[in-house]
C-alpha cells in the first residue's frame, strides 16, 4: 500500500514531535505494509509557514537516519498546504514538493479549513487547472460545509480536482459526521485516493489496513485497492 497524507517528518508541525515518535510512526505504517509513505507535513497555514527549502533540509536528515536503520520502507517527501492567497506564489517556485504527477499534470494535497469552503476557492482551483496543476482536496469528509452538502465536493470535482479520504474516517474516529460523508463520498465514487493522515501513535496511528479493509465492503475489493495503491502508484510513475 502507498499512503500519500501523514505528518511523520519530525518537528515540523502538529505531527511527530520527536524522531524516536516519527521513527514509531514509520515502523508502524511499515508493519501495517505501507510500502512507500508520503510525508506530508502542513504548509502555509496559521501555525506552520514550513517553506519548501526548510523541510527539504529536514526530509533529507530523516531519510538518512531511516536507511541507516535499515527500514525497507520509501519514504517521499511534499506537503499539505492550506487553501489561501499564498498558494500561488508557493506552487510556482521550483522547489515547492509535489505529490507526483495524474495525467500529466502536477498534484498536491490542498487542505480546507475544518469549518468550511472558503469564498473564491472554486476561482482558485481554475487558476491552479490553467497551469496544468491538480489540487488533491484532502480529507473533505472532515469540513463541516461538505457534511452538509456532499454535492459540494461534485463542484470540484468537476473542475478537474481529485479527493483523499481519511482512513480513521470510516471507522468513527472522526465522528459519527465524517463518518456518514465517508461512506456516501465513496458511493458516489467522489474519491480517488485513501490516506491516514497520522500525526501520532495514540489516537491518530498509521490505519491504513483497516481503512482499506471498511472500504473494500462499501465499494468492493477492486475500488478498495485502487484507493490505497493503484492511484498513488500514478503519482509516483513520473517525478516531478
Amino acid at each position: 500500500m502507498i499512503d500519500i497524507h501523514s505528518h511523520i517528518l519530525p518537528s515540523v508541525d502538529d505531527g511527530a514531535q520527536s524522531l524516536d515518535a516519527a521513527l514509531e510512526l514509520l515502523t508502524l505504517a511499515q508493519e501495517d505494509g505501507v510500502t512507500t509513505q508520503f510525508l506530508t507535513p502542513h504548509m502555509r497555514d496559521t501555525n506552520y509557514i514550513n517553506d519548501p527549502e526548510v523541510i527539504l533540509q529536514k526530509y533529507n536528515k530523516f531519510t538518512e537516519i531511516v536507511a541507516a536503520k535499515g527500514y525497507t520502507i520509501k519514504l517521499r517527501l511534499s506537503a499539505e498546504v492550506r487553501v489561501g492567497p499564498e498558494v500561488m506564489k508557493l506552487v510556482l517556485r521550483d522547489d515547492f514538493p509535489w505529490l507526483g504527477t495524474w495525467q500529466g499534470k502536477k498534484a498536491f494535497l490542498l487542505e480546507m479549513p475544518h469549518g468550511q469552503v472558503p469564498t473564491g476557492t472554486i476561482n482558485l482551483i481554475k487558476w491552479l487547472q490553467q497551469r496544468d496543476i491538480i489540487p488533491v482536496i484532502a480529507h473533505p469528509e472532515r469540513n463541516r460545509e461538505f457534511q452538509s452538502n456532499i454535492d459540494l465536493l461534485k463542484q470540484f470535482i468537476d473542475s478537474g480536482c481529485l479527493a483523499q479520504l481519511t482512513a480513521a474516517s470510516l471507522s468513527g474516529k472522526f465522528g459519527e459526521k465524517s463518518q456518514r460523508a465517508a461512506v456516501e463520498l465513496l458511493e458516489k465514487d467522489y474519491v480517488t485516493f485513501m490516506a491516514t493522515d497520522t500525526h501520532n501513535s495514540f489516537y491518530r496511528p498509521p490505519d491504513l489496513k483497516a481503512g482499506y479493509l471498511l472500504a473494500k465492503d462499501i465499494i468492493g475489493e477492486e475500488k478498495a485497492w485502487s484507493l490505497v495503491h493503484d492511484a498513488p502508484v500514478k503519482l509516483l510513475e513520473h517525478t516531478v
